[in-house]
């Protein structure tokens, strides 16, 4: 039956066809869990044996709050919802505080309630500090710290004539003029498809069901096309098809939502708080928060679209950003990560290239917006959170949504 769906799946990445069959199954994820023939000892975690890892059976729980396991993330067999908080709670060097003095059971009700037994268990559990980071982030820091050197050598060096920068070479010049274009195209085809779109209720009744839901299918439905504009967008890029089917699909599943948060950056309007889409539909706070979305979810996504907001990047800087972020190695399940690393070579190189003329006396701004794509990682696993969230409102997702974002209901 799995390799069907996969077959399925894989076809529809070649090939066009309706949102509902797009990405239908991700190849078998790498699941491992401990195998260590004797129990360690009290109080520590368990280790792994190294080598290859059994794939899991399916009913495996979270050892931090006895959901169901989606594989081993951070040293410990663990859920997507405690991924995401330990990666949060690490990355922000976070400090709870518990109500009950450090007591608290922990399950899927309480790790909501408690945050610092929930870091508490997941530590306890085995969950490592050191596994946050990837080797991508790793690799983007280094690059921030060099680029910061140069600046600060630059600034204390003897002022001299900037040297004229050369410009762009022209198969650079060609690949960028040639993404702004394929975007521009990817988003006209949305436009087409506002009619399509259900209708923002006016009604402002707060307990009124039927206009939550009519509020929540029209956030998702906007979302469906984003993600149909972001599988379009990739399946254009030179090289994307060069890439096997399964690596096509690991790299789309992956960076769907962290370039969705990108395109929602670029329709921030500072001026009144609201992110707009498709031209003439404009959201604040208090509109996401009615369609059903949280808090925790809302407020970390307009940060980061001030943020990129701040930066004032033009049409090619952020076609570049996306194409960045779609060829990054180190996502889940790539297999060919020495070719993705070369498919997004160019495009780093022609970033880099770009700024270096445009913002000739900003010697931090590269460094600067590569590091914007490791703030969407977090970001990333805190929408993890908030889909878990919307199933326990009982919100169905539709079915592409369902799947790209491995809801399984």
């Amino acid at each position: 039956m799995s390799e069907v769906k996969q077959e399925k799946l894989s076809q529809t990445v070649s090939y066009g066809t309706s949102h509902n069959e797009l990405l239908l199954m991700e190849p078998s994820d790498i699941k491992m869990y401990p195998t260590e023939d004797t129990p360690a000892p009290e109080g520590h975690p368990v280790k792994r044996k190294k080598g290859p890892a059994p794939k899991m059976l399916g009913n495996e729980v979270c050892s931090v709050c006895g959901d169901k396991a989606s594989g081993f993330h951070y040293n410990v067999l663990s859920c997507e919802g405690c991924k995401g908080f330990f990666r949060r709670s690490v990355i922000k060097g976070a400090q709870y505080t518990c109500k009950n003095s450090g007591r608290c059971e922990m399950d899927m009700y309480m790790r909501r309630k408690c945050q610092q037994c929930r870091l508490r268990k997941c530590r306890e559990a085995g969950m490592l500090e050191q596994c946050v980071l990837s080797e991508e982030q790793i690799r983007l820091k280094k690059m921030k710290k060099q680029e910061e050197e140069t600046a600060r050598t630059s600034a204390v060096a003897t002022p001299s004539p900037a040297p004229e920068m050369p410009p762009l070479a022209p198969e650079q010049q060609e690949m960028i003029e040639k993404l702004v274009a394929m975007q521009k195209q990817c988003n006209k085809r949305s436009f087409l498809d506002r009619p399509k779109v259900t209708p923002w209720p006016q009604s402002q009744d707060p307990l009124n069901r039927e206009v939550r839901q009519q509020r929540f299918a029209h956030f998702t439905e906007l979302a469906i096309m984003s993600v149909q504009e972001i599988v379009d967008f990739a399946k254009q890029l030179p090289g994307f098809l060069e890439l096997t089917r399964e690596d096509q699909i690991a790299l789309l599943k992956t960076s769907t939502i962290e370039i969705m948060l990108l395109e929602t950056s670029r329709r921030y309007n500072p001026a009144i708080e609201s992110i707009t889409f498709l031209k003439d539909f404009s959201y604040n706070k208090e509109d996401f928060a009615k369609a059903g979305l949280q808090l925790e979810f809302i407020n970390p996504i307009f940060e980061f679209s001030k943020g990129m907001n701040d930066l004032h990047l033009d049409e090619a800087e952020y076609a570049l950003l996306i194409a960045i972020n779609i060829f990054s190695a180190d996502r889940p399940n790539v297999q060919d990560h020495e070719l993705v690393e070369r498919l997004q070579q160019p495009y780093v190189d022609a970033l880099h290239s770009y700024i270096r003329i445009k913002r000739p006396n900003d010697h931090l701004m590269f460094p600067r917006m590569l590091m914007k794509l490791v703030s969407l990682r977090t970001l990333s696993s805190v929408h993890s959170e908030q889909v878990f969230a919307l199933r326990l409102q009982d919100k169905k997702l539709p079915p592409l949504l369902s799947e790209i974002w491995d809801v399984h209901e």
